[in-house]
């Protein structure tokens, strides 16, 4: 069954994002480029400034691709931030099965709002989001008002800029793995 799972998404991806995304590993400059990108727009919304300031650190994927066809699956890189400073690249995975039909592509950060959520991530190996940790999602879009909705919440995830025919902003059982680039 595993064997049919891993061919079954290793078709979707070709299907969904032609052949480039096979070669998907992109540069330490393409993530840092798109971090940047990516935090602009969590500083524009209002109460983004203060989450990127209050954050103990942010885990930031500018690009995280999700295909499915019965057999779902996701994948980004990103980098993560510590008070201004990149502290190493990480990757995001997640299959899932069901019904579900589509593709997109979406950013996503998540904001560690304590040292003890930040330290947890930093030395758990391949951490889990609703294994290892709670994360609070909020989708991020007109009208949204992120400061009254992080009180007291160690890890909250912000979904932004989504693109294709998939919605879905679920990002429990992704795992989050640190990456060299």
């Amino acid at each position: 069954m595993k064997k049919f799972i891993m061919v079954g998404l290793a078709a979707l991806f070709l299907m969904m994002f032609g052949l480039q995304t096979c070669s998907y590993a992109v540069s330490a400059r393409e993530i840092d480029t798109g971090v940047e990108v990516s935090l602009k727009a969590l500083r524009d919304i209002p109460g983004g400034r203060d989450v990127i300031n209050k954050a103990k650190g942010l885990l930031i994927f500018p690009g995280v691709f999700k295909g499915a066809i019965g057999i779902g699956g996701e994948y980004g890189e990103g980098a993560l931030r510590i008070h201004g400073s990149k502290a190493g690249y990480y990757s995001t995975a997640a299959a899932s099965i069901g019904f579900q039909l589509g593709g997109e592509k979406k950013s996503i950060i998540i904001a560690f709002m304590t040292d003890e959520a930040l330290n947890n991530f930093r030395k758990t190996d391949g951490w889990k989001i609703g294994a290892d940790a709670s994360v609070a999602v909020i989708a991020l879009g007109a009208g949204t008002q992120v400061s009254s909705q992080i009180s007291n919440k160690p890890i909250v995830a912000f979904v932004f800029g989504t693109k294709g025919l998939m919605y879905d902003l679920s990002i429990n059982g992704a795992k989050i793995t640190k990456i060299q680039r």
